[in-house]
């Protein structure tokens, strides 16, 4: 499942947060538990303060269920085929998360 919000997420390693919201994080919860989903995505505008390419910024495991929530990146100024760069982002981070497992 993914969510995408229109906000801008930090990259400053003293905050662990990014700039991701708790309520955002909490939406995300009630999904994976209403839509059974194991995965979850909440996905960003990506800008150069999170450095050159779009990408999986964050994954993290939810305390208590099987779902992991992955904070991801992606440039919607470039729209050159940006389903296929989505796609492929999403693609390689699945199997990305399911090798660390």
């Amino acid at each position: 499942m993914i969510d995408t919000k229109w906000k801008r997420i930090s990259s400053r390693i003293d905050d662990p947060k990014q700039g991701v919201s708790q309520g955002d994080v909490y939406q995300m919860m009630a999904y994976a538990q209403l839509y059974r989903a194991s995965r979850l995505t909440l996905l960003y505008p990506h800008h150069l303060g999170l450095g050159a390419t779009e990408l999986v910024q964050a994954r993290h495991q939810i305390t208590g269920q099987a779902a992991k929530l992955e904070i991801a990146s992606i440039d919607v100024a470039n729209g050159g085929n940006i389903i296929d760069r989505l796609r492929s982002l999403l693609l390689s981070n699945e199997l990305a998360a399911e090798l660390s497992v």
